[in-house]
């Protein structure tokens, strides 16, 4: 399995200090928690992207082109690029570039945001989520397959011959989640196409991402894309680790009271009865973190939430230790001792993407010859 961090990038007031940090500490805190994450041996480094105060992350390749070049193994992806409102020429273009850049090591979630003025911002609107959502995706899948594109479309000008350049590294296209804590539309678009699906379950109670998951599974094997099971499926995750777990709820109480999502709701103790926030040892995030299986089945990436809400650099980075020597060597054991054989172990990467394309030309090839026989 593929684990990770994801991050927010919000700009928020550490609530025991009352300082808050400048935009170009936390773009800076955040590169520093992606290249802490590959020395403490994770794989997935992820931000979001956002476009409003309090977040940084508006412009998410630039920063994970630099990110690359200061990085050897980490996946690099997005938490989530806006499908909606960011043109789907300029992201085929951009994922391109950063996958020359970055030698095949990106993938990306495409997903709709959850800020409503971000809609007009861009000359959007909001009701034509949805839509959108299809018929961009639609556009870019092909840019990214097709090397001369003609297309026309109802939320875009038409496109006549057009090439989307660069082209994908070794003409394989970034691997794509399409990510939704709300709408069907979405789980079956990602089965459609045989993507991933990536569930950020942390804010809500798990049946609401049951359904939504096993809506994914369902569709997927009738797509035609494998079993249910073998679905590619993304959680969400968020922890803090002391080693005593009273010392842990005692520190992170004041963040999770003030963040700016969840804060000022229902309490800590709520929170984490219904939701896949753990607050304790690394052993209670083991456990906790196991449970998800059960709940949802075999899984191929887990990302966890660890810099929100304030917390401090140091802070972060001591997570990031405890998540890379205690809590994900157990999780990768056990995990791969559950798994059926014939369920993939991790989301597609770029090296197996290259060699199922080539697995696949070379067994059309011999069935060509195999017909001139």
């Amino acid at each position: 399995m593929q684990f990770g961090i994801f991050s927010v990038g919000d700009v928020t007031p550490d609530p025991t200090t009352g300082r808050t940090p400048s935009e170009a500490e936390r773009i800076r805190a955040m590169v520093a928690i992606a290249e802490h994450a590959e020395q403490a041996g994770l794989d997935v480094f992820a931000t979001g992207e956002h476009h409003n105060p309090p977040f940084v992350p508006s412009s998410p390749t630039t920063m994970l082109g630099y990110i690359a070049a200061r990085t050897e193994r980490l996946i690099l992806s997005t938490a989530t690029t806006l499908i909606t409102t960011n043109d789907p020429v300029k992201i085929a273009e951009d994922f391109a570039m950063l996958q020359h850049l970055a030698g095949g090591r990106v993938d990306l979630m495409m997903g709709r945001g959850n800020t409503g003025p971000v809609y007009p911002w861009f000359g959007k609107d909001i009701r034509d989520g949805i839509p959108l959502a299809i018929e961009n995706y639609h556009l870019l899948h092909r840019l990214w397959r097709e090397d001369v594109v003609d297309w026309e479309g109802k939320h875009r000008t038409p496109l006549q011959s057009f090439t989307s350049t660069p082209r994908p590294l070794d003409g394989v296209p970034p691997f794509v989640w399409h990510g939704s804590i709300r709408s069907p539309e979405i789980a079956e678009q990602a089965a459609y196409y045989g993507d991933g699906f990536f569930a950020n379950n942390i804010f809500w109670p798990k049946e609401h991402f049951q359904r939504l998951i096993g809506l994914y599974r369902r569709r997927f094997e009738h797509y035609g894309h494998g079993t249910a099971d073998q679905a590619i499926v993304g959680l969400g995750g968020q922890v803090f680790m002391r080693r005593n777990s009273q010392d842990a709820v005692r520190e992170f109480r004041p963040y999770f009271d003030n963040a700016p999502v969840y804060g000022h709701g229902p309490s800590l103790e709520e929170f984490t009865a219904e939701t896949p926030l753990t607050v304790g040892t690394p052993e209670q995030v083991i456990e906790k973190t196991l449970t998800f299986r059960d709940s949802f089945g075999d899984y191929q990436r887990q990302l966890f939430l660890v810099d929100h809400a304030g917390l401090p650099l140091k802070t972060v980075l001591e997570q990031i230790d405890m998540l890379g020597e205690e809590v994900v060597p157990v999780l990768r054991k056990e995990f791969a001792a559950l798994r059926p054989a014939h369920v993939p172990e991790t989301a597609p990467t770029h090296a197996s993407l290259v060699a199922a394309k080539a697995a696949a030309e070379a067994g059309a090839a011999e069935a060509g010859t195999e017909a001139v026989r």
